[in-house]
C-alpha cells in the first residue's frame, strides 16, 4: 500500500528496528500529554483559588472552573475628582453647550461616547452622612448630603424646604399649595373620588419640585414617579430620592418619556411652566400616550382659574382666557374630556371609547391618529410624533375602570401578559410564586430588607415585577427596570400597580449619585455582557448606590466570580451564597458598598 505521493507505508514487522522507535515515540507523547495535563490542572486550580479569595467566602471550597472559564484581573479604580460628587453622565451640564437649545432638548439624555466614559468612583460630598431613615426622611435630610443653597434661597417663600442647622426641612409647601401639600391633595380627592378607593394607583408628576406631592400620595396608597430635568442649581430629583420618594431625571421635550403607552392612572402638573399649547400640543400628546384610557390629567396654575389669578401671573385676563380656551380645544381634539374643575385645579379624563379616535382618521384633522406602523410602546430614544396614539381595541381590560382596584390588581394577571413571548396567566402566576420564595431567601441573606435601612430599591432587569410584588409589605419602593433590548414587559408592571422605566445598562441611569439603598439584578450580565463591558455596568451601580447600600447579584457561577473580583476594586465587600434551591450553576453575590471619603476632602 502506498500514499498518494507514492511513498510506502510501514507494515508491521516484528524484526523491524523501526517498531520500538515508533512505540517509544508514542510513549513519550503520552507522557508529555500527562505532564501538560498536570500543569494545566494546577494552573486552573490556582486561578480558581484567586477568584475564591476575591469572593471572600471561607466556607466555600474553590471549584475548578471548566475549560475556558472567565478570567478577570483584579482592578483598583481611582477616585473621581471631588467636583464629580453630583455627576450624572447622560445629563451632564458640562456637555449641554454641545446640544440644541430647541425645546430644551439639551436637557434630554446625551450619553458620553465610550472614549469619554469615566472609570473612577464618584465620591460623596464633604461631610456626607448616612441618610435619615424613612419615614422621618420624608420631612428632613442632611444638608451636607445635598448641599445646594440656591433652591433654599429661591423657594423659601414657597415653603418647598427650609435650612435649619445641619438639615433641610420639607414643610410640604409649593407654588400652588402654600398651605401645605396635604390640604392640596385633600381638595384634589374631592374632584377625583377614585383617588380614595384604590382605583388610582400609579401617577406621574411632571416638574415635581422636591416631590412633596408624590410624597404625600405615598401615604394614600398611590405610587408616583416624580419627574424633573437635571438642573445646575435645584437638584430637585436628588432631593426627592434623598427623602425616599420615587423620582427620575427627565424632561418632556423631543423624545418620548421612557414609559410604555397606557401606563399611568394619573398625570399631574402644578405650575410646572411646561408650554402645553405650543409646538402643536406635542407635550400633551406625550401625556396622552403614557396615560391609560380613563386616566386623569390634573393641571393647577396658569391658565386654570385665570379669572381670579391673572394679575398674579403678570399677564392680562384676555391672554389667560385665550390660553385656557386653546388648552381646552387641544385636549378635546386629543380625546380628553373635562372631568372636573374647581378653583385652582382642573381635571381632564382620557376617553376610552373608540368613537372619538375614529374621528381622528378624517383628512386634515389635527392632531391625526397615529398610523398602524407607530409602535406605541417604543420609548427609548424615540421622537415624539405629532399624532394621537389611540388605545388598541384588542385590549378590553387596560382602561382604568376595567382594572381591579388596588391591591387586588397586584396579584391579577394583566391582559398584556399574553403579548410577551411565552407569557400567559400560568406563567405570570408561576413568576409570582417563584419570587415569593426568592424574596424570603433574600431576607435571610440580607436581614436589612424589611427594615428602615432600605428604602429606595431598583430591580435592574425585571420581567413582570415579581421581586417588587414580593416585597410589597416592606417599607420600601422598587423602580422596575426593563431592558430596551429585552421583551417589553413594562406594561404588565404598570398594570399591576407598580412603577418602572425602560433602560439600556450600556449607559448611565437617569438619576443622581447615591440614590438607591439596594440594587437587585437577576442574570443581567448573562443576558447582556455581549453588548456592555462589565466594568462600566458595575461602576454605574457604584455611582447610584448609597454608601452602606447593598447589591444582590443573582448570576451564573461564571459571572458571579468575575463580578466579585471587579467589586473588590470598587471598595465593595462581597460574599457568595447559595440560591434558595442550592443550584450549582447559579449563585447569589451579596455585596455592600463601603462609606469612604475623597482623599482630597476631610470627612466631618
Amino acid at each position: 500500500m502506498k500514499h498518494k505521493d507514492g511513498k510506502p507505508i510501514l507494515q508491521h514487522d516484528k524484526n523491524s528496528t523501526k517498531v520500538p522507535m515508533a512505540i517509544m515515540f508514542i510513549v513519550l507523547c503520552g507522557f508529555s500529554f500527562y505532564l501538560g495535563g498536570i500543569f494545566c490542572s494546577e494552573k486552573e486550580k490556582y486561578a480558581a483559588n484567586e477568584v475564591a479569595k476575591a469572593v471572600g467566602n471561607p466556607k466555600e471550597k474553590a471549584a475548578i472552573p471548566a475549560a475556558g472559564a472567565l478570567q478577570i484581573k483584579a482592578v483598583k479604580f481611582n477616585e473621581c475628582p471631588a467636583d464629580f460628587q453630583d455627576y450624572t453622565p447622560c445629563t451632564d451640564p458640562r456637555r449641554w453647550r454641545k446640544f440644541s437649545l430647541n425645546r430644551l432638548s439639551f436637557m434630554e439624555r446625551h450619553c458620553p461616547p465610550v472614549f469619554e466614559k469615566k472609570e473612577c468612583l464618584v465620591p460623596p460630598p464633604d461631610g456626607y452622612k448616612l441618610p435619615i431613615r424613612w419615614p422621618k426622611s420624608k420631612d428632613e435630610c442632611w444638608y451636607r448630603n445635598v448641599p445646594y443653597d440656591w433652591i433654599n434661597k429661591q423657594k423659601s417663600n414657597q415653603h418647598w424646604l427650609k435650612k435649619e442647622g445641619e438639615k433641610f426641612h420639607f414643610p410640604g409647601g409649593g407654588t400652588m399649595f402654600p398651605n401645605g401639600v396635604s390640604e392640596y391633595v385633600d381638595f384634589m380627592q374631592t374632584l377625583i373620588p377614585g383617588m380614595k378607593d384604590g382605583t388610582v394607583r400609579t401617577a406621574i408628576d411632571t416638574g415635581c419640585g422636591v416631590a412633596s406631592w408624590g410624597g404625600d400620595l405615598l401615604d394614600r396608597g398611590i405610587l408616583t414617579v416624580s419627574l424633573a430635568p437635571r438642573d445646575n442649581h435645584e437638584a430637585q430629583v436628588q432631593f426627592a430620592l434623598e427623602r425616599g420618594i420615587p423620582a427620575v431625571l427627565g424632561i418632556i421635550s423631543t423624545q418620548r418619556l421612557p414609559f410604555p403607552s397606557n401606563s399611568f392612572d394619573m398625570a399631574h402638573c402644578s405650575r410646572c411652566l411646561i408650554p402645553w399649547t405650543e409646538f402643536g400640543g406635542i407635550y400633551l400628546l406625550e401625556v396622552h400616550r403614557i396615560l391609560r384610557p380613563g386616566g386623569f390629567w390634573v393641571l393647577s396654575g396658569p391658565p386654570v382659574n385665570y379669572e381670579n389669578h391673572w394679575k398674579g401671573w403678570n399677564t392680562t385676563i384676555e391672554d389667560q382666557k385665550s390660553d385656557y380656551e386653546k388648552l381646552q380645544e387641544l385636549l378635546t381634539s386629543m380625546c380628553f374630556k373635562l372631568y372636573n374643575k374647581k378653583d385652582d385645579i382642573a381635571v381632564w379624563q382620557k376617553l376610552s371609547d373608540s368613537s372619538c379616535y375614529k374621528k381622528l382618521e378624517a383628512p386634515d384633522t389635527y392632531p391625526p391618529k397615529c398610523d398602524d406602523g407607530t409602535e406605541p410602546d417604543s420609548a427609548w430614544y424615540t421622537p415624539i410624533r405629532p399624532c394621537v396614539v389611540a388605545p388598541d381595541q384588542k385590549y378590553k381590560k387596560i382602561a382604568l375602570k376595567s382594572l381591579p382596584k388596588w391591591p387586588e390588581r397586584l396579584h391579577t394577571a394583566p391582559e398584556r401578559v399574553s403579548d410577551v413571548r411565552g407569557g400567559s396567566d400560568g406563567a405570570f402566576k408561576h413568576d409570582e410564586s417563584k419570587w415569593k420564595t426568592r424574596a424570603k431567601h433574600y431576607k435571610k441573606l440580607v436581614p436589612a430588607i424589611g427594615t428602615d435601612k432600605i428604602r429606595n430599591v431598583m430591580d435592574m432587569n425585571t420581567l413582570y415585577g415579581g421581586f417588587a410584588a414580593a416585597l410589597i409589605d416592606a417599607p420600601l419602593w422598587v423602580m422596575n427596570t426593563v431592558s430596551s433590548y429585552s421583551s417589553n414587559t413594562l406594561g404588565v408592571v404598570y398594570d399591576r400597580g407598580l412603577i418602572g422605566t425602560y433602560h439600556d445598562w450600556c449607559e448611565a441611569f437617569s438619576t443622581y449619585p447615591r440614590t438607591y439603598d439596594l440594587l437587585h439584578l437577576d442574570g443581567l450580565f448573562t443576558a447582556e455582557s455581549h453588548r456592555c463591558e462589565m466594568k462600566y455596568v458595575l461602576l454605574e451601580m457604584d455611582r447610584i448606590l448609597r454608601p452602606n447600600g447593598y447589591a444582590i447579584i443573582r448570576e451564573s457561577s461564571y459571572f458571579a466570580d468575575a463580578v466579585a473580583t471587579l467589586a473588590k476594586g470598587m471598595k465593595w465587600g462581597c460574599r457568595k451564597e447559595e440560591t434558595e434551591y442550592g443550584v450549582e450553576q447559579e449563585k447569589i453575590l451579596i455585596c455592600q458598598k463601603k462609606l469612604w471619603y475623597s482623599s482630597k476632602q476631610s470627612s466631618r
